[in-house]
């Protein structure tokens, strides 16, 4: 076996095992902090390749018919996009989580209400054997649209203390999956759709590599956080978790007559949202916001790996005997 062969191969054995690469991955970044510093400059380029990734596992005839029929996609991305941050926006501000000192977290609630889906989300849905045509589709929309109703949202429930240029959102949204559509399509053609397809495995181990690089590098500064006050590392923790499993929850339940594999699909892009791009076209934000941003990686990464057992089980109990 060459060094090509026993490469492929690895990829091939991390992409079966992603969920629990993910998750190491978080663990690894808190207990070697100069490791997640090295990384955090990898962060931008892990996400760019990821999503790359994502537009070149998707079958382009699978995205088309997804557009072809596209009320679930329509009706996914408006919940995502205007029903949640429409109800849950509210919600913080009556619970008083704007009060002083507290500023920094209703800000970062409010740009998790109102963020489009995780750029992992298709990635995960691919590894889990979900819908990940329709999952891209969504991500697709919903990003489209975060210039027009984020906006709106941060204005009016966040306060001052962050102020998101739509036009600049724009432009930044268009150039980074514009740049990756462009980057996958010609990778494509050069390598041939029969290729692309026979590697599907591959490339979720590539996949895999991405995320794992950017959980660690998320990590960086939790640690020397949660030294100095574990309670509100604790507190963050099981707020993020009870916000993206409820939402990851409730909306899987909302689109479950599309099907399962469909509606936990689109349940990952209603419960575990991109604040990092909200934040880098925001610029400067409390401390307690960019805290919140690293504990809500926690579900994100974890719970993909809590419920692929469950998904496993599902998919195979719908497969026909014999």
């Amino acid at each position: 076996m060459n060094i090509g062969e026993r490469l492929c191969g690895g990829l091939v054995w991390l992409g079966r095992q992603g969920t629990r690469a993910i998750a190491v991955s978080l663990a690894v970044g808190i207990l070697v902090p100069p490791l997640a510093a090295l990384l955090k400059p990898a962060f931008a380029v892990s996400v760019f390749c990821l999503t790359v990734l994502a537009f070149l596992r998707v079958e382009p005839a699978a995205l088309r018919e997804v557009f072809a029929r596209p009320r679930l996609v329509i009706a996914a991305s408006l919940w995502t996009m205007v029903a949640i941050p429409l109800a849950l926006c509210p919600l913080f501000q009556w619970l008083g989580l704007g009060a002083a000192g507290r500023e920094g977290l209703l800000t970062g609630l409010v740009l998790q209400a109102a963020a489009p889906p995780v750029l992992s989300a298709t990635a995960f849905s691919a590894i889990l054997g979900l819908d990940a045509a329709v999952s891209l589709a969504t991500l697709i929309v919903t990003t489209a649209m975060t210039p027009l109703t984020a906006p709106i949202f941060v204005a009016l429930f966040a306060g001052a203390s962050l102020s998101i240029d739509p036009l600049s959102l724009a432009w930044r949204l268009a150039a980074f999956l514009g740049g990756a559509f462009a980057l996958a399509y010609l990778l494509r053609r050069l390598l041939g759709a029969t290729r692309v397809a026979a590697w599907r495995n591959e490339i979720d181990g590539a996949s895999v590599i991405m995320l794992m690089i950017f959980g660690i590098a998320l990590m960086d500064g939790v640690t020397a956080h949660a030294l100095a006050d574990p309670k509100l590392v604790l507190a963050l923790t099981a707020l993020a978790f009870a916000l993206a499993l409820g939402l990851f929850a409730l909306t899987a339940l909302i689109f479950k007559t599309a099907g399962f594999r469909r509606s936990v699909a689109i349940g990952f892009s209603g419960g575990f949202r991109n604040m990092a791009i909200m934040l880098a076209a925001g610029g400067a934000a409390p401390d307690l916001t960019w805290f919140y941003f690293a504990t809500a990686q926690f579900p994100i990464y974890l719970v993909p790996l809590l419920i692929s057992p469950l998904i496993a089980r599902w998919l195979a109990s719908r497969l026909p005997q014999g």
